[in-house]
């Protein structure tokens, strides 16, 4: 596509966020300035304090609608793994799309609400048991906020639907839907359709639900250590280890791999450092599956459809025309990936000009074995595999490919990256700090000081300016 094509998509970025923007200010209140205040169910609306974005989170967090039309490509895999997706299609679940007779498609749903709910086998809980569960939606349960609505902390019985004493029987992470949200109930019944019927150690539990009257909540396990961007970006967070962040990136691949590996894939259209979740042993789990869509069957390449994520990490050809396929996810994920071997984000317009885009000017660097070593996060001090970076960064320009066939299958990823867990050559880097367009620095040197253990003796690094 080139330079051209990705200045074409920075400006029809902007164009959807000014009008979604403009949709924001008609629904707002009096009062937005204290986070999520939608909660009608506490007599009225509720404000409830999240923790402060950073200015380059709440700029890249824009989740964008647009219509589109048709084209694209699919994927294949090599390698079966290990348990396969039963796409809710198959199960007679909803689809959030349906075709009309000149070939374009309708938002409708296919199945209607009180079908779905009398189908599952969720637990159904009382809008009274989450609210006594949550202790009545105190602030200080707070766990975060979307465009879904908030999250709270709770505790309910392990084996039932009944509120117990924090600190005892099952922790859950409560989910409110916003009814002022753009994403609003149509997601609602998507987390149920996909995460009610589908299963994988590297995606989020659902355990369960409430629609009684006007209220709709959701139910998951609670995972200990948060998000992955948490972890990544918050400010005073001790850096994730190097084996760790190659720990998260596969347990994460192999998530939108078994989404990807049912006869009608699943395609995830909302990869990001906030919706991975990792638990006690940093495990990765895939959330919020509320943008989640059927892909497409037989001999179709893509489905076609209005255009939803975020804006950094959605594939350029999706941006552009709608066209989503399995390769969509892939390029998401080679934009985390690269999030994890940089620390950087995927957008942040307070870096210098030139690096506001992430993929953009990275791509130059992964391509070269040697200069990929200059963008890996100095907050690691030379402490991570030479080798495994160089592979990462490799992989990560794969999957960033302008042209969608040339992508690699999630099947490919997870090769890749189990090739690179645990490798012992540590090593201490020392590189320069470079701008996009310098080619100074080709003589930087990676110092390599293994001790017995496979560990390393530190030594002088110089440390490039971080966005």
């Amino acid at each position: 596509m080139g330079l051209g094509v990705a200045g074409a998509q920075v400006q029809a970025w902007e164009e959807v966020r000014k009008s979604s923007q403009e949709v924001k200010s008609a629904q707002k209140g009096e009062d937005h300035s204290n986070g999520c205040h939608f909660l009608s169910f506490l007599s009225g609306c509720i404000s409830c304090w999240s923790a402060n974005p950073s200015p380059a989170s709440s700029a890249a967090e824009t989740n964008t609608r647009v219509h589109s039309t048709r084209a694209g490509n699919s994927s294949s895999s090599k390698r079966k793994p290990t348990s396969s997706a039963v796409p809710p299609s198959e199960q007679s679940a909803k689809s959030d799309v349906s075709t009309k007779s000149d070939g374009t498609e309708s938002s409708v749903i296919s199945k209607t609400e009180e079908e779905l709910v009398a189908s599952s086998k969720l637990r159904r809980f009382s809008f009274t048991d989450l609210k006594l569960a949550t202790r009545n939606f105190r602030p200080d349960s707070l766990l975060g906020e979307g465009g879904f609505g908030c999250v709270f902390k709770g505790w309910v019985d392990e084996h039932g639907t009944a509120p117990v004493k924090p600190g005892t029987g099952l922790t859950v992470a409560v989910k409110t839907l916003n009814h002022n949200g753009l994403q609003g109930h149509k997601e609602w019944l998507a987390e149920i359709t996909f995460l009610g019927q589908l299963h994988h150690p590297n995606l989020v539990k659902l355990i369960g639900f409430c629609t009684e009257d006007d209220q709709r909540l959701l139910v998951y396990e609670f995972l200990q250590r948060g998000s992955l961007e948490n972890h990544l970006f918050r400010k005073g967070a001790l850096p994730l280890p190097w084996n760790t962040r190659m720990k998260i990136a596969l347990g994460a691949a192999k998530g939108v791999e078994f989404l990807h590996s049912g006869k009608k894939p699943v395609i995830y259209r909302d990869f990001k450092t906030s919706n991975i979740l990792l638990d006690a042993e940093y495990r990765a789990k895939l959330s919020d599956f509320g943008l989640a869509k059927d892909g497409p069957q037989g001999d179709k390449t893509h489905v076609s459809t209005r255009v939803m994520g975020t804006y950094g990490y959605a594939a350029p050809e999706y941006v552009m025309t709608g066209h989503l396929s399995t390769k969509s996810d892939v390029y998401s994920f080679g934009v985390v990936l690269l999030e994890m071997l940089t620390g950087k984000r995927s957008m942040d317009k307070t870096r210098p000009n030139g690096e506001h885009h992430l993929a953009e000017w990275a791509r130059p660097y992964l391509s070269d074995r040697r200069k990929v070593l200059r963008i890996i996060d100095p907050r690691l001090e030379g402490h991570y595999s030479v080798k495994g970076a160089q592979k990462a960064g490799q992989l990560a320009h794969r999957c960033l490919n302008r042209d969608s066939k040339m992508r690699p299958t999630m099947t490919d990823v997870v090769e890749t990256l189990e090739q690179i867990q645990n490798l012992k050559d540590m090593a201490n880097a020392t590189y320069p700090s470079q701008g996009p367009g310098d080619g100074s620095g080709m003589g930087s040197s990676v110092q390599r000081h293994a001790n017995k253990h496979g560990s390393v003796l530190p030594s002088r690094q110089a440390t490039p300016s971080r966005g």
